[in-house]
């Protein structure tokens, strides 16, 4: 079988490794014990589900940092939405007591609502 340029270890070498990796409980005995660095063996994992997840589904698979960026931007535009919405309704909130105060002319002036007679608590009385 010819192999890639900077390819080591054939199908049927990953295919055996990933099965013992997902047995395995110490991935780094396992790396030291098969003298594989530890990051390739998830890497060579992912790669495994994502080629049989692109079987089953028939799409081509995206890889597992490309699909965790892309929940990242949908939660963020989902954020984002909801922002905007916040925003419009305040924008039509202040118009609209922009409206009623224009209305009755009362735009700066004294407050609707009387002061309460009663005094602050905690503040001091001069006598």
């Amino acid at each position: 079988m010819e192999r890639k340029r900077g390819e080591r270890y054939g199908e049927k070498f990953r295919r055996r490794v990933v099965k013992q990796m997902n047995a395995c409980d110490n991935i780094v005995k396992l790396s030291r014990k098969l003298g594989v660095h530890r990051r390739l063996l998830y890497k060579r994992r992912d790669d495994l589900e994502s080629l049989h997840r692109q079987a089953e589904t028939g799409m081509p698979a995206l890889d597992s940092r490309e699909s965790a960026l892309r929940r990242k931007l949908n939660r963020v535009k989902r954020l984002l939405a909801e922002k905007t919405v916040d925003v419009d309704f305040f924008k039509g909130a202040l118009q609209r007591v922009k409206a009623r105060c224009q209305q009755s002319g009362t735009f700066g002036e004294m407050a609707s609502t009387r002061r309460s007679e009663m005094p602050l608590q905690g503040s001091l009385s001069v006598e």
